[in-house]
């Protein structure tokens, strides 16, 4: 019977060092030394090879994961600067993995490598302790999302609208258009004060009016031109959201009417693309159902709360009564409204009879004889 497969040769598991190879050689005669030299070069051909075959498999493996990695992460839409890192941070373990398994193959003793790679790793982080947090900050921020880029944010002792998110900081613009460079380490521990993370946002005003004002006329003139204003809510927040809704549902389907939107929503394409998956669409049943028990478990919190338009006396002046104004509005109309109203208080109230006081300051004289 003809073997068909050739035996593979054993590999030993120690390649002696250059001292024992020579101490070795020390004592042989000149054929033994060639013939030792002659096994030891092809015992390490053999070491070699699988080594190089290994790193071939090796990198093949970690080209796979990388794209499976990049894939993930692009179709859950994760920040680009996250995702960077940890590619990056994958990429190089697994090739500091790989490289190290290469070494052990060829017999080289890797304990001191590790014991090296250790000793920098502790200095290395010894000496960049307050970037090495800022970058811990920077990974939670990119994780938690307190805030996203374009929201308008006070933090640090600076307000401003984020620019950019990135490992190391964050960079926000002020309302001069100044770039603030805050390090995510303090911001990851500190309290933020998000203005673009609710929908709706609560305007106020201070209206100072003479003493001789019929208050009840002045609250409702204020009340009837806040309700003239579409951008307030009338009573409840959800209904003006629903409201919102309906308008942009118009427009859109005025504009597909004109031709002028010839694309489909990208809601409309998540929904098709939820039912045609089985798995999406079981999760999403399983989302719904904790929704309805989160509702029957909160059914005694009220769901709607009353934001009407409010005016109330706040405070009796030394030369006028001034009036707190409220009105609750999206967060994208705050600050027009805010301006714009101030100018229609100032033009049309005194168009209708009410004055604004300048400070005043009687003084009185006593008669003498």
């Amino acid at each position: 019977m003809i073997q068909t497969e050739l035996p593979m040769p054993e590999i030993p598991q120690n390649i002696p060092t250059g001292a024992e190879a020579f101490q070795e050689l020390k004592g042989l005669s000149f054929d033994d030394a060639i013939s030792k030299i002659a096994n030891t070069l092809v015992e390490f051909s053999f070491k070699l090879l699988i080594a190089i075959l290994i790193f071939y498999v090796g990198r093949f493996i970690i080209r796979k994961i990388y794209k499976t990695t990049l894939n993930v992460m692009t179709s859950r839409r994760m920040d680009a600067s996250l995702t960077t890192f940890v590619l990056s941070l994958v990429k190089m373990v697994l090739y500091f993995i790989l490289i190290i398994t290469i070494i052990g193959i060829l017999g080289i003793e890797t304990s001191s490598f590790l014991a090296l790679f250790a000793s920098a790793g502790v200095a290395i982080g010894m000496a960049l302790s307050g970037t090495l947090q800022n970058f811990a900050g920077g990974v939670l921020i990119l994780l938690l999302k307190p805030y996203k880029v374009g929201d308008y944010i006070e933090a640090q002792g600076y307000a401003g609208t984020v620019k950019s998110i990135q490992l190391f900081h964050t960079i926000i613009n002020t309302v001069d258009n100044k770039a603030i460079i805050i390090p995510n380490g303090g911001l990851s521990t500190s309290s933020i004060n998000n203005f673009s993370l609710e929908n709706y946002r609560r305007v106020d005003w201070e209206i100072g009016l003479s003493y001789d004002t019929d208050f009840a006329a002045a609250k409702k003139v204020i009340l009837e031109m806040l309700d003239e204003d579409s951008r307030v809510v009338k009573h409840f927040i959800e209904d003006d959201m629903i409201l919102r809704e309906e308008t942009a549902k118009k427009e859109r389907e005025e504009q597909q009417a004109e031709g002028l939107n010839e694309t489909e929503p990208e809601e409309t394409k998540l929904k098709w693309y939820q039912h045609l998956i089985p798995g999406m669409r079981k999760r999403h049943k399983k989302i719904k159902a904790k929704l309805s028990d989160d509702i029957e478990m909160n059914a005694y919190i009220p769901q709607k709360v009353e934001r009407s338009p409010f005016v109330g006396l706040k405070e009796l002046g030394d030369s006028s009564i001034n009036l707190t104004v409220r009105a609750w509005t999206h967060s994208s109309n705050y600050w027009p409204l805010f301006f714009q109203m101030n100018e229609r208080f100032f033009k049309e109230l005194p168009e209708k009879g009410f004055s604004f006081p300048f400070p005043q300051l009687d003084v009185h004289f006593d008669k003498e004889g």
